[in-house]
């Protein structure tokens, strides 16, 4: 059995300014940050919380019984024997930062890896007029040269990349895009590189735009080199998490079908900057 040892440097900075967003290195347009907190013309808030791999129906809140300030949330992955950090687990809070209103709804749905919420709030003083524009937490995404931790991970990975080698000498990729969907993704295969381009086919009334995702990840030492990795790929796009299997040359027939599914937005661009290089040697 090969042993693939992999280096990621996906967390180097590809533009001298640094990444368009810390929260993802290959996010390339759309919201940034883990989390997004605004206030609405009707002064609810809408909050928007990136859970990859968390199922739809798997991820719990409620809003604090004592101060009714904040909305704790919390949820889990399902079980991946091809992580070696096993299950992620995520908990964390959001919500008011101000004294003068109180959370009395919540409106919440949890689609492709991403939770949003509106929060219903009144005046605690029905003659206070003064708008309110205080949260928690008051920050938003942001540009840099080094990438964040997901911060509401309190156990397992939490970088966007992972990938590691199978036990039949293959490799396993996973990328967190969270907001999209299996329809949003393309991957393209070369001797040695893989491309992916993913974008969110639906742009949720609160957010200002689409996300579109791009990357490239490098596998060079492949023995026999394939003639195309999109010959020995299979992929997966669920709950916001990209999966790219790729099986051993020698331990795949190149006369038979890969699974490479492709459905994806045709508004794509298929030269994306690199983003993500992982050497491998055999």
């Amino acid at each position: 059995m090969d042993n693939i040892h992999c280096i990621d440097i996906s967390t180097r900075p590809v533009i001298p300014e640094g990444l368009y967003a810390t929260n993802n290195q290959f996010l390339r347009r759309g919201p940034k940050g883990f989390i997004q907190v605004k206030v609405l013309e009707n002064e609810n808030l809408y909050v928007r919380v990136d859970l990859p791999g968390v199922p739809d129906n798997a991820v719990r809140y409620r809003v604090d019984g004592v101060r009714q300030k904040v909305v704790f949330f919390s949820g889990e992955t399902l079980e991946d024997v091809n992580e070696k950090d096993g299950v992620r687990e995520y908990s964390g809070t959001a919500g008011l930062g101000c004294n003068c209103c109180v959370i009395t709804d919540v409106d919440a749905k949890m689609k492709n890896g991403v939770l949003r919420m509106i929060l219903s709030r009144v005046k605690v003083n029905k003659d206070d007029k003064n708008k309110c524009t205080l949260t928690l937490p008051p920050f938003t995404g942001q540009s840099g040269r080094d990438v964040e931790d997901h911060p509401y991970v309190v156990k397992g990975r939490k970088r966007v990349f992972f990938w590691g080698s199978t036990v039949n000498g293959g490799a396993y990729i996973s990328v967190d895009i969270p907001g999209v969907s299996k329809d949003g993704v393309i991957v393209f295969g070369t001797e040695t590189e893989m491309t992916f381009h993913a974008e969110t086919t639906n742009v949720y009334e609160h957010d200002e735009s689409a996300q579109i995702y791009r990357g490239k990840i490098i596998i060079p030492s492949f023995s026999p080199a394939p003639a195309n990795l999109s010959k020995i790929m299979s992929l997966t796009a669920e709950f916001g998490v990209l999966k790219i299997f790729l099986k051993h040359p020698r331990n795949t027939n190149t006369n038979s079908n890969a699974n490479t599914n492709t459905n994806a937005n045709t508004n794509t661009n298929t030269n994306p900057n690199a983003n993500a290089n992982a050497n491998a040697t055999t």
